[in-house]
This record gives C-alpha cells, structure tokens and sequence, in this order.
C-alpha cells in the first residue's frame, strides 16, 4: 500500500528544480537553499504518505533540521489533508495534526491543507472549519495561492488568473500566497518581484507584497544587502511587506524553529526584533472579531499594517 500511494499521489523531487518550473534568476547560493526548501517539503509529504497517521509523524520527521523543520510539517499536512479525502471513512488525519503534534506548526499545517485543495479542484471548505482557528483557517487559502504560483506560474502570475469561485476577501488571501510564490520564481531577486508586482493592477499589490515579505523572512535565502533592496523596492508597500515578515517571524516564534534570516530580515523590514515582530501579531490578535464582511483574518491584517504605518520614524526611514 506504501508503494501504491506513492505511486499515485508521490510527487517527484525534479518538481522542485528550478529548470523544471521554469523560475528565474537566483545566485547559485539562493536557488540551492529554494531548492533545499522545496526538497524538504517533499520530503515531510512522502513521510505523510507512507506512514499515514498524524501520531507516527513526530519521530519520522525528527531528523530534520530544525531551521528547515516547518516545510517539512507542511508537506507531511498536504498529504494527511489528501489521504484523508481519498480515504473518507477515516477520523481526520489532517485535524489530528492540527490539534496534536502539528500544532507548534499551525501556520504550516493549514498552508498545507492549501495545497491539498489545489489539487483537488480548489476545494478550500473541507478545511476551513471555525472550530479549529477562525483567523488562521484562512491560511488554506494563502496555501492554495502559493501552489498554482509555484506549479502553474504562466497562468497566475503572467496571466494574472486567480480562481473565480473565491469571495473578494478570499481572493485578496490567494494574493497574498502567491507574492510568496514570486520569491520562488523570481528566484528571490528584488527587484524582479518588485517589476512583477507592479505588472498586476494596483488593486492586487498590497497582498502581493504582504506575501513577498512573509517569504522573504520564512524562507530567506539572501543577505543584508539583498534585504535592503527589497525594502527600498517595495516602496509605499513597506507596511504591508512588514506585516508579512510579522507573520513568519510569529510562524517561527510559535514553532519554535528560529533561523537567522529571520531575525535579520525583521530587522531590516520591521525595525525590530523577530520575537518583537511576533509580539506584534500576537497583540494584534485580542479581541479580534469580524467588521462588517472582513473576516477576522483581515481585521488582524489590517491591524498589523496599521501598526507599522503609524510608526512614522520606521515609515519614513
């Protein structure tokens, strides 16, 4: 049965590559550590498919590196999140993840089930239930944002397609996990991902940004010096990008996974510490409730980008 599953639903480590995918640019360093990211989320999906249950995962996926460890979870979410639905008699693998060992992992583990959605015809509800986290929930729909980026990039991002079934607010999530698709394509170039976004309408490049940010401190790759250029490059977008690097720095923070990108990155993006960054979203979060039709999820967007817009020294540096 292992082999059969991998068989069917295996994905294979070339789809990584970035001859495959068809990205761009990236220094030799940069397009080795993407690659890497990417291999590791291979990785934690095949570890999903061959041992199927949320329970056997931990000692399975415990030789990871710890900096590189929150990929691997979010693999390992997409496949229980796809067993589950080919194998509906069975309790919720995926939600067993959530609510067990996955939990540390929360982000990664709903962007994952994003991905298992794209794959099933973009079916987000299965996975977004209120019961488990109404603000991260919407993560499956950032995961969803980042897969057809990253697979289907001519379409998304040259075209500029997104999936017509989403509400408005769902949209502008898919949004954001695509600009973290661009770190990926664009091969973590600054300046390529700003000419990018600024290809999209004005409407979509807020979120586009938020993504960009949020990839650009998860994931990393590149020095003080790229950093710096992406700040610069982002331009009115800086708080919106700040927000993003809040994100991952939270992600981080609450895995306990820290890595020194990250620090650097909220240094530069955020002026502040990661743990500050994290803080931020942390705070942002009390008493967080929907306005109007924003979901909360936006709500605790808008209240991080409102924080660093109203840091004028840090606005304006």
């Amino acid at each position: 049965m292992r082999a059969l599953r991998r068989l069917v639903f295996g994905i294979s480590a070339a789809e990584t590559r970035f001859e495959r995918r068809g990205f761009r640019g990236a220094a030799p360093a940069v397009r080795q550590r993407l690659e890497a990211i990417g291999g590791t989320f291979v990785d934690g999906y095949h570890a999903a498919l061959d041992v199927t249950r949320a329970d056997r995962l931990p000692e399975r996926l415990a030789g990871v590196e710890r900096e590189m460890a929150g990929f691997a979870w979010e693999g390992a979410a997409m496949g229980l999140a796809l067993l589950d639905t080919v194998m509906p008699w069975r309790d919720s693998q995926w939600r067993a993840l959530l609510k067990g060992p996955g939990a540390p992992h929360a982000y990664m583990v709903y962007i994952g089930a994003g991905w298992a959605a794209a794959r099933l015809g973009g079916n987000v509800a299965r996975f977004m239930k209120n019961e488990d986290d109404p603000v991260l929930r919407w993560l499956v729909i950032d995961g969803l944002g980042f897969h057809d980026g990253y697979f289907h990039w001519p379409r998304t991002i040259t075209e500029q397609r997104r999936p017509e079934q989403l509400s408005a607010h769902a949209q502008r999530v898919f949004d954001q996990g695509l600009g973290r698709s661009l770190w990926f394509v664009e091969g973590a170039e600054p300046s390529r991902i700003a000419r990018t976004i600024a290809r999209f309408d004005p409407a979509r490049r807020s979120d586009l940004w938020a993504g960009a940010g949020l990839a650009a401190t998860y994931a990393g790759g590149i020095d003080r010096t790229g950093l710096t250029a992406l700040r610069a490059a982002c331009g009115t977008f800086l708080p919106e990008v700040a927000q993003g690097a809040a994100f991952a720095a939270q992600a981080r923070v609450r895995a306990g996974n820290p890595a020194p990108g990250t620090d650097l990155a909220c240094e530069i993006l955020c002026g502040m510490t990661a743990p500050e960054a994290a803080a931020i979203t942390e705070r942002a979060r009390q008493n967080l409730e929907s306005e109007g039709d924003a979901p909360a999820f936006e709500v605790w967007r808008q209240r991080i980008q409102n924080h660093f817009t109203q840091e004028r020294e840090f606005a304006h540096a």
